[in-house]
């Protein structure tokens, strides 16, 4: 036998092997960093394409029925079209491309099929891996209470997730408020119809603020058709009196009657603060002057001995400002002696509300979705200042009493579909024309259909009139700024 032929042999042997080690890559999703596929979930490396990792996680769960994975998006094929009718009906991940790049998902939707502990670990595992990934919608998706706290620290991990849908999902603990802790990320959740009641409300208004803390991330708050009654509504109330983040609340179709909302109408308007949180309030206070008299002491401290020495040595001044601190000090036991000098431009007087109304028919339809993006922009300049409500500059002492300025951060509040009467119309109507007396923002809609009072009514009618002043006020001074500033 010749002696050449048993390398040419091995040669051959080898690249056969070769060939068959790439094609095994290919199909167990190895990378070229991996020389074995992985043996679990934990070591398992995701790489950003759902189509990819979904079945090969769920795989090494040794899960018999896998959901498919259905995408769509800019460039890419739709393979809801490929399936079958038979097919359509299973269970499926879909997922929404932002590009033709499949490493591009910005939505994720499990619709109407159980979200098991398997799939719960899956999803655990890959969602902080899909960096454009924006939103996450579970529809009939039987989640539970242990499942919930899960995903929040899931999204915790997701850099651009802001978008959470849970609907319905009824949940025995009802721990909905975990996804609006203080520390949440999220933007915008929609908790519609998962027979949420006031117990649900009541953890939910305790996330929204307390005399100590407050969600200031969350823009928009969707609790629509759910089992709300007054002392829920009591409750989101209660949490709206120190949140100044929240622009877009819906309550609609829930059960909702009058003793509920006069609490939601009293939190819009200036409201007396009490007992409990006129004591927070000085303790707050006591806590902000040992704070700043801490920073002044550090400052001092690190001066050198020749820059202290003219300011040790400046009696004069040092008493000037004192003066002048006294005097601020009175002033600002009295703000409202100059409440109406300050900001009088948004009276309804100065306004001159037909030319404002008739100035572009149909305008509002088209600018009504810009309202969230509006509410972005006030809060972006509201970020600047953090300071508690309670510390609020515009505190009056009325009638032994402290009133504080009540929630305009609140541009949208539906409470159409509930149980109220034309009882409590005249306390909105008192607040909406507080609203309209200071440059604070303020309710441009206030949807009240298909409650229990005829739509004709005067009071309903004075409010309609209110807010459609307020909308055009908002949206024609920004309209004013921007010309202003392509002026310039």
């Amino acid at each position: 036998m010749n002696t050449n032929v048993m390398p040419r042999m091995r040669q051959k042997e080898k690249a056969e092997m070769a060939n068959t080690k790439d094609e095994s890559s290919k199909t167990t999703g190895l990378t070229p960093n991996e020389d074995l596929p992985a043996k679990t979930l934990d070591e398992y490396q995701c790489t950003g394409n759902v189509e990819i990792d979904f079945p090969r996680l769920c795989a090494l769960l040794d899960m018999k029925d896998i959901p498919a994975v259905s995408t769509r998006g800019q460039g890419s094929s739709n393979t809801e079209t490929a399936l079958s009718q038979s097919q359509i009906w299973k269970p499926r991940l879909q997922v929404e491309l932002k590009t033709e790049d499949p490493f591009s998902a910005k939505d994720l939707k499990v619709s109407g099929w159980k979200v098991n502990d398997q799939i719960a670990l899956v999803l655990q595992k890959m969602l902080p891996f899909l960096s454009k990934l924006q939103s996450l919608q579970f529809w009939q998706a039987r989640l539970t209470d242990e499942k919930i706290i899960s995903l929040m620290n899931t999204i915790s991990l997701c850099s651009s997730l802001r978008h959470v849908k849970l609907e319905g999902n009824p949940l025995p603990e009802q721990s909905y408020h975990l996804l609006l802790s203080e520390d949440s990320v999220l933007n915008h959740l929609f908790l519609r119809n998962n027979r949420m009641g006031d117990e649900g409300a009541r953890l939910i208004g305790l996330a929204l603020s307390t005399t100590r803390s407050a969600n200031k991330n969350l823009y928009t708050l969707d609790l629509s058709f759910n089992s709300i009654g007054d002392a829920g509504a009591k409750h989101i109330a209660q949490g709206l009196r120190f949140n100044r983040t929240l622009t877009i609340l819906s309550l609609s179709n829930n059960h909702i009657g009058d003793a509920g909302v006069a609490h939601l109408a009293a939190t819009l308007g200036e409201f007396a603060l009490t007992h409990e949180e006129v004591v927070e309030r000085r303790k707050l206070l006591w806590e902000t002057r040992q704070s700043s008299l801490q920073s002044s002491f550090v400052v001092d401290s690190n001066r050198s001995p020749a820059d202290q020495l003219p300011s040790v040595l400046s009696i004069p001044s040092l008493s000037s400002s004192k003066g002048k601190k006294k005097e601020t000090d009175k002033k600002g036991e009295k703000p409202a002696s100059n409440k109406d000098n300050q900001k009088p431009s948004k009276k309804p007087s100065d306004v001159k509300g037909p030319q404002s109304k008739g100035s572009k028919p149909g305008g509002k339809e088209k600018r009504v979705p810009a309202m969230e993006e509006k509410s972005s922009t006030i809060l972006a300049e509201q970020a600047e200042e953090t300071v508690n409500p309670l510390l609020d500059k515009s505190v009056q002492a009325r009638d032994g009493e402290i009133f504080l300025p009540g929630n305009t951060a609140l541009l949208s509040l539906d409470l159409s579909g509930n149980r109220i009467t034309e009882k409590t119309l005249p306390l909105f109507l008192k607040s909406l024309k507080w609203q309209s007396e200071v440059e604070r923002g303020g309710l441009i809609r206030f949807p009240l259909q298909r409650n229990h009072f005829p739509s004709n009514c005067e009071s309903n009618v004075k409010i309609k009139e209110l807010i459609e002043l307020a909308f055009e006020l908002l949206f024609d001074s920004e309209n004013q700024e921007e010309e202003g500033q392509a002026a310039l």
